[in-house]
């Protein structure tokens, strides 16, 4: 063992600057933040989007349409959705319950019943909304198409 090579052991020094320790450290005064200006004070945090004081993206793109705030949003069943459900099921009426417990609605959505797919079945379907061709079809069927207030 020589004094020229000791060294510490691994992971018990730490490689990082220390900054703030005085001038001769060479990392004292601004303490590496240069001077003046937001970013060498303290407490200072970028806002999300900030682009250096240029108009930033979110606010230079055009926006345009129309968001309709008392938009209504229904959960689509199809006829061939209800049709093998009442294959499953074995059951002459499909609820909401029904729908709900087989995991095709969730417990808060408003459920429209549309026309896509064939309907032999003759079933009683609840729902809260239905397109006119899929009432039609139910009701051909033999079925009733009931609407929930």
């Amino acid at each position: 063992m020589k004094l020229h090579t000791l060294k510490p052991n691994e992971g018990s020094t730490k490689n990082r600057k220390r900054i703030g320790r005085g001038q001769g450290s060479g990392k004292g005064g601004t303490s590496t933040r240069g001077h003046k200006g937001a970013k060498s004070r303290s407490g200072y945090s970028q806002k999300i989007g900030f682009e250096g004081g240029q108009m930033p993206l979110q606010r230079r793109v055009p926006k345009f349409g129309f968001k309709n705030p008392n938009r209504v949003e229904y959960k689509a069943i199809n006829l061939d959705t209800i049709q093998q459900l009442a294959d499953s099921s074995k059951e002459s009426s499909i609820t909401l319950e029904l729908l709900i417990a087989n995991g095709l609605v969730g417990k808060k959505d408003l459920v429209k019943v549309l026309a896509r797919g064939e309907l032999k079945a003759k079933v009683e379907v609840t729902a809260h909304a239905f397109s006119a061709k899929a009432s039609e079809t139910i009701e051909k069927a033999g079925g009733k198409a009931v609407i929930v207030g």
